[in-house]
This record gives structure tokens, C-alpha cells and sequence, in this order.
């Protein structure tokens, strides 16, 4: 029979010591900047609102993966800090925290020797620190909460068949597949419990309960690998692996992450891509070690069960990410220690029996997580900016592409140091020729320089090339070949395909407005030049539509507006002429002029008028216009008198003088 799990006052000031290590482990990484994928996770502009958190739920695609548990957490964590990295960063710390409690809890709950041992070193073990550290992984610390939950709820329930706490083990499971669907190996997990338990397994207690679960698994599995193709770009020939060489992966990958747990030394951020050569004879030493020791494990199971347990958990944990499905970070490596994050517990929670067994739980092993605390510490430091990360993981793997063009993009965006973010781009495609987001960045790297456009349309089109379904790509080529005479259209193209892809690209769609609009209003220009009027009203209505802040179109319509004798229509096109540039001295004349023609707005004039002598102080007939409607108004003779004067210094005319004479007579 389980013993029931209790937290007298030891427990408590163990559970507060756990926390206090946990904090102070990981505080070297509390203030790390936003890493990678970082700023795809914390909420951007587009989901930040109430319809943000309902396309969370209920658009696939909206976010980076279906995590709508996940993501709900972001935005409601944004709402709390904004884009404060600190307050994600400890959000995670505590998290991970509480599931080594929750590991506790269960250890105890199954009897298992050495609980709190167990509890510490997943807290404090330096294999963790990717999902930790790095603010986009609190999906495995969240998913993990919700998974270690359920998992001690199902044991209640195991023990009283309440159906109450049936339900609600159901419902944190379905929390945790929400959050990160590597959870859904989850009941297999649970049956690997009853059979270590119990020796054998009842279809009516153990397996018929999960039934339901199961189907959850696979349901939430399949849909997760749909969206790592369709959306995450998990397809190509990254990804084109043989029956064999996917068998070769997952054996190699078991004894890689259990070297990592055993001896976690060589941690990176980016482990080296392995070839998977079916002809190489010595990398079926993986698998078949792997099978051998399995057979070991069963046979010895007759006598100890717990062996074949662990092991089964740990493998079983890790398939999702052993090869037999496909995850985008196979792209640049088969293996990352965020995967292991929970499969982890396979291996620590039966080191930790063991060790209590061998040495009867004595205080010495408080050495072993506190060894593990300082080698945490040191590896939490790495994640405290990009820049920080990818030069310590090139220092551990040169080889490493992707860390290459993620240090040259930080450089590149945050420092604008162009030199050594190209060099970085480089040999990023030294590396990976048909690396598309390589030869995106080496494209924005050009055209940030003088006389390199050409370079960088060329790096677009490479890009797209090797990913047509690149809406930044699509983008800055649009952009770039706008600049190109006779490449309009061309580059409208782009940008139309740019918002195709991503209807949220907010600067996509601004793009592609500004060049229609501005692709209307040339027209404009040219049918107003080819005499073709009421074409050219069209075309600049057009424009103003898309786009209502291009001044220039709204002063040329104005003017052809006015000309027509539609000077009411035309005058509210030159006020947001003027609003747009107040410091165009033909705006504000087309103003004044059409605001003159208008008796009872005659006096607006003036001030803009001045406007045009201000900015044009030797324009003459800016000088007379003034004059002219300052002679108008009552009182305002002598400054009529006086900008009439300046007209005629500047450019002297009979005309003129012989209005001045005629005003100083009247104002006499």
C-alpha cells in the first residue's frame, strides 16, 4: 500500500531550502536578454488584446506552435510585466521549482527512498538549464507542473477510485498536453508505475482508466507533428531520414542524453548535427547495446523490477524526440537537453534510491546537488544575452551554423556591427549553402550598406529560392526592387506574397500599402500629363484611399481639382498636404490661393500665405499674394503696403508699384 505523502515542519523547511537553491542557481540567468526564438513566445503586438487570446485558443497558427495553455500564460504575463525579462525568467525558476517538489511528492507518495534527494537533484541538475534558462522552454517547466499534477492526482485516484480525482488528474493531463505535447506520454508512464508496483497489469484498474488518455496522447501527438510541418517548417531534406537511419538515431540518442545525466559535462545550446550512415557498421553498436541491455533489464526483472522500470520510463519519456517523428531543431541537431527535461526523471529518481540505499541516507549526499548547484550556476551564466550564448557555444562546437547566423543577426540588429555579422553569415554558409535564413540576413546585412543592392537582392532571392514560403524574405525584396525603375510591379508582388503567408506582418502590409498607393499616384502623374483628367482624379482617389499620409498625392489632386473649378473639393486635400509637411512652400500657396478664392474663408489665407514667405523669404509673388489679401482686411493696410514694396524689390513691376501708390493715397 502507497504511504500518503505528508509535509510535517522538516518538509517544509526542506521544500523552502529547495526554492532558495533553485533561485539562487539559476540568478545568473534572471536579468538574460530575450534569446532566439524568445520574442516569437513572449505575446507580440498583434495577440496582446482580448481577440489576441481568443486567436491564442482557437487560430492555429497565430502562434509559433498550438501551446494555447502556453501562450495564455505569456499574454497573461505580459499583461503583468510587458516585455521585462526578468519577471518570464523567474516565472520559469519557480516553476521548475515547484515540479521538483511535485517529484518529491510522488517519490514519497510511491515510498521511493531518498524523495527529497530526488526532489534536489532535478532542481539543481545542470542538465535543466536550457529549459529554464531560456524563457521560450517555460512550456517544459508549465507542461511539467501540470504533468508531475496529474500524475500524483492519478495515484489518489489509484488508491480511493474517487471519481473526482479521476477527473481532475483528466483535466491537468489535458493542461499539460495544452502546454507541450511531449506530456502525452504521460499514461504510458503510469502503467510503467502499476507494472513496477505491482508485477503485472489489470485491464479493468490499470489499463481501461487510460483508454481515454491514450487517445488524448495520440490525438494531441499526431496534431502537434501536423503543425511542426505545416507551420514550425519541420519538412525537406533536413528531415528525409530512412526506417534505419531513424534507428540508428534513437539508439544513439538514449545513450547520449544518459551520458548527459550521469556526467553532465560539454553541455551546449547546440550540439553537433550527427551523420546517420546505415553503412557504418559502428553506429549499430547504439541500438544494439540499447536492446542488449533491455533483455538484461527484463530478465533481471523477476528479481527487481525497478531496473527495467527506470529505463522504460526514460526511453519511453524521450520518444517523442528520438527520431521517429519529425521536430524542427533536427534541422541543425538530433539532439537538445530541453528534451530530456522530464525523461530526466527516469534516471535521477532511482540514482537518488539508490545512493539513499547505499549509504542510508546520510548527510554526505547533500554534496552531490550541492556540486550540482555550482556546475548550474556556471552554465546559467552563458544565458545571461545572445551574444554570450553563441560565442560560448562556438567555442564548444565551431561547427555549429545555426550558432554562427544567430550571432550574426544579434550583431547584425542590436550592434550594427556589418563586418563581423557578414563574416558570421559566411561562414554560416560555409557550413549550409541552402540556408535560407542565411542568406536572409547576409541580404539585409547589404543593403544596410552603400552600393551593395544589388548583393542584397540577390541574397533575397536565394533565400526564397531555398524557402518560397518566407514572408521576410518576401518583404525586403519587395522593398528592394521598389527603389528599381521598371521593377514596381515586381516588387508589389513580393510584398502581396509577404501578407499572403503572414496576414499578422504588420510591416509587410505597410509596405505593400505605401507601394500601391505610391504605384497609384504615379499613374496619377502620368495621366494628368497626358491630359487624361478624370483618370488621374481616379487614380490619386485611389491612392488616398490605401494610404491617406502621402501628401504629395493629396496636393497634386488638390491642384487638379482646383484647376477644374472644384476649389471646395480641393481645399481640404491641400490642408492635409500641409499637415503632412508644413514646410512645403507650394502646399501652403495651393492652400492660400484656393482658401482666397473662397469669400468667406479669404482671411484663413494669410497665415499661410506668411507660411510660404517664411519659407521662401525672396519669393515675389508669395510677397504680393500676401499684400493683396492683407489690403483686403480693414486695418491692415501698412502691411500690405509693406509686402507689396518687397514683391517689387525683388522683382520690380509697373503694376505693382501702381497699387502701392493707390493703397498709400487710401490709407491716407
Amino acid at each position: 500500500m502507497a504511504k500518503k505523502a505528508s509535509f510535517p515542519a522538516r518538509d517544509l523547511a526542506l521544500a523552502a531550502l529547495l526554492f532558495a537553491t533553485t533561485l539562487i542557481a539559476w540568478f545568473p540567468a534572471l536579468n538574460g536578454a530575450l534569446l532566439w526564438d524568445d520574442d516569437a513566445h513572449v505575446t507580440r503586438p498583434a495577440l496582446r488584446s482580448l481577440h489576441g487570446l481568443w486567436r491564442i485558443w482557437f487560430n492555429p497558427g497565430a502562434t509559433q506552435q498550438y501551446y494555447p495553455l502556453l501562450h495564455s500564460a505569456f499574454w497573461m504575463e505580459h499583461r503583468a510585466w510587458g516585455d521585462a525579462v526578468t519577471g518570464y525568467h523567474l516565472t520559469n525558476v519557480l516553476l521548475h521549482a515547484t515540479a521538483a517538489l511535485l517529484v518529491v511528492a510522488i517519490a514519497k507518495r510511491l515510498t521511493i527512498p531518498g524523495a527529497w534527494l530526488a526532489g534536489f537533484l532535478f532542481a539543481l541538475h545542470p542538465v535543466t538549464v536550457e529549459s529554464v534558462a531560456w524563457i521560450s522552454e517555460q512550456k517544459s517547466t508549465l507542461s511539467a507542473v501540470f504533468y508531475l499534477s496529474s500524475a500524483l492526482m492519478y495515484l489518489h485516484f489509484d488508491q480511493t477510485r474517487k471519481r473526482s480525482q479521476y477527473l481532475a488528474a483528466l483535466a491537468l493531463f489535458v493542461c499539460a498536453l495544452l502546454s507541450k505535447s511531449v506530456t502525452a506520454t504521460l499514461p504510458a508512464a503510469l502503467l510503467v508505475v502499476f507494472w513496477w508496483q505491482r508485477g503485472k497489469l489489470s485491464t479493468k484498474r490499470d489499463v481501461a482508466p487510460l483508454i481515454p488518455w491514450f487517445a488524448l496522447a495520440v490525438t494531441s501527438g499526431l496534431f502537434t507533428a501536423w503543425m511542426e510541418r505545416t507551420y514550425v517548417g519541420a519538412h525537406g531534406s533536413a528531415y528525409d531520414l530512412s526506417i534505419s537511419q531513424r534507428i540508428l538515431l534513437a539508439g544513439r540518442a538514449i545513450w547520449f542524453y544518459l551520458d548527459k545525466i550521469i556526467w553532465p559535462t560539454g553541455l551546449m545550446f547546440f550540439y553537433p548535427r550527427w551523420t546517420l550512415d546505415p553503412t557504418a557498421a559502428w553506429q549499430y553498436f547504439f541500438p544494439a547495446a540499447f536492446l542488449i541491455t533491455l533483455g538484461f533489464l527484463i530478465w533481471i526483472a523477476r528479481r527487481d523490477r525497478a531496473p527495467l522500470a527506470a529505463l522504460l520510463f526514460f526511453a519511453g519519456t524521450l520518444f517523442p524526440a528520438l527520431g521517429f517523428f519529425n521536430v524542427y531543431p533536427f534541422v541543425y541537431s538530433f539532439v537538445a537537453d530541453h528534451f530530456q527535461y522530464l525523461a530526466s526523471l527516469g534516471i535521477i529518481v532511482p540514482v537518488a534510491a539508490l545512493l539513499t540505499r547505499l549509504t542510508k541516507g546520510t548527510w554526505g549526499l547533500a554534496l552531490i546537488p550541492a556540486l550540482l548547484a555550482v556546475l548550474t550556476w556556471r552554465e546559467a551564466r552563458i544565458y545571461a544575452g545572445p551574444e554570450t550564448l553563441y560565442r560560448e557555444t562556438l567555442a564548444r562546437n565551431s561547427g555549429s551554423w545555426i550558432a554562427h547566423n544567430n550571432l550574426g543577426s544579434y550583431l547584425l540588429n542590436e550592434h550594427r556591427q556589418l563586418p563581423e555579422a557578414i563574416s558570421e553569415f559566411e561562414a554560416t554558409l560555409q557550413l549550409k549553402p541552402d540556408s535560407a535564413q542565411a542568406h536572409y540576413n547576409l541580404g539585409s546585412a547589404y543593403a544596410r550598406m552603400p552600393n551593395r543592392q544589388s548583393d542584397a537582392i540577390a541574397e533575397y532571392e536565394t533565400a526564397i529560392r531555398y524557402k518560397p514560403d518566407f514572408p521576410q524574405a518576401h518583404n525586403n525584396l519587395g522593398g528592394e526592387l521598389m527603389k528599381l525603375p521598371g521593377r514596381r510591379d515586381e516588387g508589389i508582388a513580393h510584398l502581396r506574397r509577404a501578407v499572403e503567408l503572414d496576414p499578422d506582418f504588420t510591416d509587410a502590409q505597410n509596405n505593400l500599402d505605401s507601394a500601391v498607393a505610391n504605384a497609384h499616384s504615379t499613374r496619377a502623374a502620368e495621366l494628368m500629363q497626358a491630359g487624361s483628367i478624370p483618370e488621374a482624379i481616379a487614380e490619386y482617389e485611389a491612392a488616398l484611399a490605401i494610404d491617406s499620409a502621402l501628401t504629395d498625392a493629396h496636393n497634386n489632386l488638390g491642384s487638379i481639382l482646383a484647376q477644374s473649378g472644384r476649389i471646395a473639393e480641393a481645399v481640404p486635400h491641400f490642408e492635409a498636404a500641409v499637415r503632412g509637411n508644413p514646410d512645403s512652400a507650394e502646399s501652403q500657396l495651393n492652400l492660400a490661393s484656393a482658401l482666397d478664392e473662397i469669400p468667406a474663408r479669404a482671411q484663413e489665407a494669410i497665415p499661410h500665405y506668411e507660411a510660404v514667405i517664411r519659407l521662401k523669404p525672396n519669393f515675389a509673388e508669395g510677397h504680393y499674394f500676401l499684400g493683396v489679401a492683407l489690403a483686403k482686411v480693414p486695418g491692415r493696410g501698412a502691411d500690405a503696403i509693406a509686402q507689396l514694396e518687397a514683391a517689387i524689390r525683388i522683382k520690380p513691376d509697373p503694376s505693382v508699384q501702381l497699387m502701392v501708390n493707390r493703397l498709400k493715397i487710401a490709407t491716407h
